[in-house]
């Protein structure tokens, strides 16, 4: 007879999956997403039959972990991806190492063939033996932690554990291989499981904060006449807005903030000076420039956030806030971001100072395209700024990589009360159409997804995940039918457009149509038709898709572009050193 707790109050005997479904629940989870097979199957069993989960079939591994990936972003839960062996599990592969980069909490059930097949044969052995490769050494370098569940008891050891990796800081994935044999083991387990927060955070303590560090961050601070905050996304991820909004008021500082962090702090507050970087505004360097200490709180300052500024960056002080440390040399306080944001705040006078004069984020002006194209297209910041009329101030925005990205990043506020989420970690293009449909079922809100068309031709079918669910996501297509970046690096840095990134013409929105006509796809000519299809979508229940024209030759406000024509114009070539480079 099956023990269960509720006869012993000490233990129960049930299938490892069923296990795992009910522990995840019991952290907070409420979706996992994947892709099934038949050594995933039967935990996709478990959890169609314990209720508590809901399981959410992709299109593609890759969106599969995006869409863990904007769960995770938009409720600071635990992300759960799901997938079977083979090409399913490499599939997963990239959009870990993104999760891995922006230090996005997921956790990864990867099915493997049974362990009696490992060795001998066995179709998609990934087990290292008898000469097949080992997933092990696959997945360790984009996680946290990486086991295979050999051993069906040990399960309840290593769920914790890969739970407890994800989350700690440095955050990441977690990944757990599960032979099909195991997954259908029956274990005993106690009966009480991983022991997490409500909010799906480990219960573990956070490091005490180093009283010495906080007392010269503190001092340096209290010592500026003026400062200049550079937040990043780590903000977010600790909900530590309030926290950092309390720290500039008492610093009267200017707060800028990455590229990947715009939602940390109010766009249209006196203080916010704009994006810092190859994506940014001028207007930053400016108070750089000005101001005697620059404090980076939760970014590490990589080279997209910190692109043209690291002459003004090396004659300035620099303190920063953060559990590691940053690319640029400075005072640093580790450990939790919102214990180090309130130690420190508690340290400076409680009354508010004044905010410095300064331009605010002015939009940087670019040269037009040097050909006229030969269709009618929408300019970007037309685009950008039709976007901005319809955008619901609680929604979540998930912007995608390239020129369109580039030019959302710069003009687009963030809104009030959601997400903007840019995922720069590998700056992979479609991570944006499973992000934004996890996020809008995690949340419920309206979810905006901008990405240009080649994003969409890699994983933009993954419409059809948002049309089955019911998931309540935009869809904005900036279409100018190339590879548009990839064309004007060439024209810029190496003498002309090669026509292999240019396309024919595509009607994305009409192809979308047929292909679902449930779906609310439009085809936007201008941007007055552009605001009325957002308006429209943001007054119903389900996705919508939007499609507008563009140049592929206009030139976005991306600081390696911006510098390459500046230099151009003065005669100077593309490898002098007024010419910012970004891969």
């Amino acid at each position: 007879m099956t023990t269960t707790a509720s006869e012993s109050g000490e233990a129960e005997t049930v299938r490892l999956v069923d296990y795992v479904a009910r522990e995840l629940a019991r952290s907070g989870v409420t979706h996992m997403f994947g892709v099934g097979g038949a050594n995933i199957e039967d935990l996709y069993d478990a959890v169609h039959r314990g209720g508590a989960v809901r399981g959410i079939v992709a299109k593609h591994e890759f969106s599969a972990v995006t869409m863990a990936d904007g769960y995770a972003r938009t409720t600071r839960r635990l992300g759960v991806v799901a997938a079977t062996s083979g090409g399913g599990a490499m599939n997963l592969v990239p959009g870990l190492a993104e999760a891995y980069a922006s230090r996005v909490p997921v956790l990864a059930l990867v099915g493997q063939p049974p362990t009696g097949q490992e060795g001998h044969g066995a179709f998609q052995d990934s087990s290292g033996k008898a000469g097949s490769f080992d997933a092990r050494e696959v997945f360790a370098p984009v996680s946290r932690f990486c086991a295979r569940v050999d051993d069906a008891d040990s399960l309840t050891e290593l769920l914790p554990r890969a739970v407890a990796a994800a989350q700690a800081d440095p955050r990441g994935p977690a990944v757990l291989l599960l032979p099909k044999d195991v997954q259908q083991a029956w274990i005993q387990v106690p009966a009480r499981g991983v022991a997490v927060s409500p909010a799906g955070r480990a219960t573990a303590s956070a490091a005490r904060l180093d009283t010495a560090a906080v007392s010269a961050v503190s001092d340096a601070l209290r010592g500026a006449g003026r400062v200049l905050v550079i937040a990043g996304e780590d903000v977010a991820a600790d909900d530590a807005r309030g926290d950092l909004a309390e720290l500039a008021q008492r610093l009267g500082a200017w707060v800028a903030v990455t590229p990947d962090a715009k939602d940390v702090f109010d766009n249209r507050d006196p203080r916010f000076a704009g994006v810092a970087g190859v994506m940014g505004h001028a207007n930053v360097e400016d108070c750089l420039r000005r101001a005697d200490v620059c404090l980076l709180v939760g970014t590490r300052l990589p080279l997209l956030a910190r692109g043209g500024l690291d002459r003004a960056l090396a004659d300035t002080d620099v303190v920063c806030l953060g559990p590691e440390p940053p690319f640029v040399a400075g005072t640093t306080l580790g450990g939790n971001l919102r214990d180090a944001l309130r130690a420190v705040t508690a340290r400076l006078p409680s009354h508010p100072r004044p905010c410095p004069p300064h331009a605010g984020p002015l939009p940087t002006l670019m040269p037009g395209p040097h050909i006229r194209a030969r269709e009618r297209t929408v300019p970007h910041p037309q685009a950008v700024a039709a976007v901005e009329a319809a955008l619901p101030q609680d929604a979540h925005v998930f912007v995608d990589a390239g020129n369109a990205g580039a030019s959302a990043v710069h003009l687009l506020p963030a809104p009030r009360h959601g997400r903007f989420v840019v995922a720069v970690g590998m700056g992979g293009m479609g991570y944006t159409f499973g992000a934004g449909i996890g996020a809008a079922l995690a949340t419920g809100r309206r979810t905006y997804v901008l990405a240009g068309d080649g994003s969409f031709f890699m994983h933009g079918m993954e419409v059809h995940t948002a049309v089955e669910y019911d998931a309540p996501v935009t869809f904005v297509i900036f279409n100018n039918n190339a590879h548009a970046m990839c064309a004007l690096r060439e024209e810029l840095l190496q003498g002309g457009i090669r026509s292999d990134d240019l396309f024919a013409r595509t009607d994305l929105a009409a192809g979308v149509a047929a292909a679902f006509p449930s779906l609310e796809a439009t085809g936007a000519v201008d941007a007055a038709q552009l605001r009325t299809a957002l308006l429209r979508s943001n007054a119903g229940r389900g996705p919508a898709f939007v499609a507008v024209a563009c140049d592929p030759r206009e030139i976005p406000p991306f600081l390696p572009f911006q510098s390459f024509t500046e230099a151009t114009e003065s005669k100077e070539g593309s490898d002098e050193r007024g010419v910012v480079h970004v891969g």
